[in-house]
């Protein structure tokens, strides 16, 4: 079949007649908002950067908008629904396609690793639209994979990608910045309104692209350490770095029964004023510092 002439999954009309012939049922717990545009779409391929040779796992197919486009563009296609109720739909709306797999699954209990050595792959890109309640742990769990993952793009709520992106010092910086932004490089793609969707969400969306570092941007003895610094430091934005560490019942074990005095004289060592909050920190700072602790 020639697929030049397949009509285009992304378009409103086409999706509320899948939706309709299927008595397909939209399930809000799933954050099924179908995307129905197809400059949003555009947008997403280009960031993704999609060769013929190359894996694409991709994570909440819907009924295959975004599918279809990465079909036309990838060697091969995983798709990984967790509704099983959209198999059937993905089996007729991409029937034209025989490099696509769609595999009834939950992402959080799939082995991705296992996904890309079943196609002798050694790494994969990850494209995925994700329900929002559960945005951040698969970010993560898929960073945190290292460089079996080439790069994620994903479309989230608008104000988690502001998040992800964020710098020191902006009302949009926390924990989940510095999560993100040690195990990638992030860019911000598109922001995408609420009625380029079907149905329509409760709030606007973005892509955002997370390329994958090959290694920390910053060197760290005890990674694990500096995040429970973090968590700690942003655990009260109000306060000072010194107030949170002291009060924090996580860190406790590491500084014991350090005064406010001895954790102040750490920050001095540090180079870091005995005043200063948390969220003016980078990760070169938070390293370092947690480096010195580990000492």
């Amino acid at each position: 079949m020639d697929k030049m002439v397949i009509d285009r999954i992304a378009s409103r009309n086409y999706t509320a007649g899948v939706v309709n012939r299927f008595d397909f049922r939209i399930k809000k717990g799933y954050g099924q908002n179908f995307l129905v545009d197809q400059h949003v779409l555009g947008k997403i391929i280009r960031a993704a950067d999609i060769k013929n040779d190359e894996l694409v796992i991709e994570i909440g197919p819907g009924i295959g908008a975004l599918t279809q486009e990465l079909a036309e563009r990838a060697e091969i296609v995983a798709a990984v629904e967790i509704d099983k109720a959209l198999i059937p739909v993905l089996s007729e709306t991409l029937s034209g396609y025989d490099n696509v797999e769609i595999i009834n699954a939950d992402i959080l209990k799939t082995d991705v690793r296992e996904i890309i050595s079943k196609y002798n792959k050694k790494s994969a890109k990850v494209i995925a639209n994700l329900p929002y309640y559960i945005t951040t742990p698969i970010v993560m769990s898929l960073l945190e994979l290292g460089e079996c993952i080439n790069s994620i793009v994903v479309m989230v709520q608008k104000e988690v990608a502001l998040r992800m992106a964020a710098k020191p010092g902006t009302k949009d910086y926390g924990s989940l910045s510095l999560a993100v932004q040690f195990y990638s490089e992030t860019s911000l793609v598109a922001n995408v309104p609420t009625n380029c969707f079907y149905p329509r969400p409760g709030v606007d969306s973005a892509v955002i692209k997370l390329d994958v570092l090959s290694s920390p941007p910053v060197d760290v003895k005890d990674s694990e350490l500096m995040f429970q610094i973090i968590r700690a430091a942003f655990s009260k934005r109000r306060k000072t770095l010194v107030n949170c560490l002291e009060s924090s019942e996580s860190m406790s074990a590491v500084f014991g029964s350090l005064s406010k005095a001895d954790i102040e004289e750490i920050l001095v060592s540090c180079d870091l004023p005995p005043k200063v909050r948390g969220e003016s920190l980078g990760l070169e700072e938070f390293a370092r510092l947690a480096n010195l602790i580990e000492e």
